[in-house]
This record gives structure tokens, C-alpha cells and sequence, in this order.
């Protein structure tokens, strides 16, 4: 009997100790949240109030009306607000008002390190008037394979098709094409 009381005693300490451990997630991320249209501010604001570490990149943009010049703050990722939240945090987000989601990355929601986050800062503290440009790939654009066993290889974008692309590169005398994801390529000039 004294034997199945020390076993019973040692399993609480453990399932106690998971507990407490699973109460208190120091392991704080940061996230991009979803937010409604033109709620970045209006979100960012309510994360404010309750406590939550939050990032909304503004940008100062001159605007010019008929009548005058006017320098508005426009968030610089629209229908986006960053969160630095542990894990048990992270589901009680969604019930702000504004909050749609979160970016998700292979059916999780997508980390961002913390080093793109103070990148997007020191861009914005350094420049005004930022714009956003999604660069598109074209066929005889110059790209880099950003993933696999082919990874940082340079070649040149010879066909599109829906989210598949064939880049032709050229190695040691001999030309290969291979079929890629889209996203797995990165834009790097014109040919």
C-alpha cells in the first residue's frame, strides 16, 4: 500500500507540474493577425487595452486633396496587425472585435521572427512615405530558388503556369529546367 501512495503522489507531481507549466507560456511569438478592412488601428487600439503586445506598422503618407496637403498615418500592411502572445493567448484573440484570424503557414498560424518585426520598425523610423509592391514573376525574369535541394540556385523563369513555374539554369556547361512552386521562387530583376 505504501508503494501504490508514493506512485499516486509522484503521478500528481507530474500532472501538477504540467499544469502549472502549460498555466504559465513564457513562450511568446509573434503572429500576424486578419483584421476587417481599415480595423488595423481600431484592433491594434484594443490589444492596447488589454495588455497585449502589438505591432501596427503606420505610414506617414501625404495625401492631397483639392483644397489642401494633409500628412495621414495609413497602416502599411492593410487588414493586418502583428501580436507578440504565448500559446494560450493565442485563441482568445480571435474574439476582439475586428479580428477575422490568423495568417496560418501549413494549416498553423505562421510565426514571424522577431527580427523582421524590428526590420519593419527600423525601415519605418528611417523612411516616410513607404509604398508596398508585390513583385510578380515574368517569363525571362531572373529568380532564385528559395527552397530545397536546388536552394539559392539562380536561373532564368522560362514558363508559367497557375502556381507551377519551369526555370531554366544553367550549371557546369549543361542547361537544366525543372518545374517549381511559385512560391518557392524570389524575383531578382530583369534578364
Amino acid at each position: 500500500m505504501y508503494g501504490l501512495q508514493l506512485l499516486t503522489t509522484s503521478v500528481n507531481d507530474v500532472t501538477e507540474g504540467k499544469r502549472s507549466y502549460a498555466m504559465t507560456d513564457n513562450n511568446e511569438q509573434w503572429f500576424a493577425l486578419h483584421t476587417k478592412p481599415r480595423w488595423e488601428k481600431k484592433v491594434a487600439k484594443l490589444l492596447d487595452e488589454q495588455g497585449i503586445e502589438n505591432y501596427c506598422p503606420i505610414n506617414k503618407v501625404t495625401r492631397q486633396w483639392s483644397d489642401r496637403k494633409k500628412v495621414v498615418l495609413e497602416p502599411v500592411f492593410k487588414s493586418y496587425v502583428f501580436v507578440k502572445i504565448g500559446t494560450l493567448q493565442k485563441w482568445e484573440l480571435k474574439k476582439i472585435n475586428g479580428v477575422l484570424n490568423f495568417v496560418y503557414w501549413l494549416g498553423k498560424p505562421a510565426p514571424i521572427r522577431e527580427e523582421e518585426i524590428l526590420t519593419i520598425r527600423k525601415f519605418l523610423n528611417e523612411f516616410q512615405d513607404v509604398e508596398i509592391t508585390k513583385l510578380s514573376l515574368e517569363v525571362n525574369s531572373q529568380v532564385r530558388i528559395k527552397n530545397g535541394v536546388l536552394m539559392n540556385y539562380q536561373g532564368i523563369l522560362v514558363e508559367l503556369n497557375g502556381s507551377r513555374a519551369k526555370v531554366r539554369i544553367e550549371s557546369m556547361g549543361i542547361q537544366l529546367s525543372a518545374q517549381f512552386d511559385k512560391s518557392n521562387l524570389e524575383h531578382l530583376g530583369g534578364a
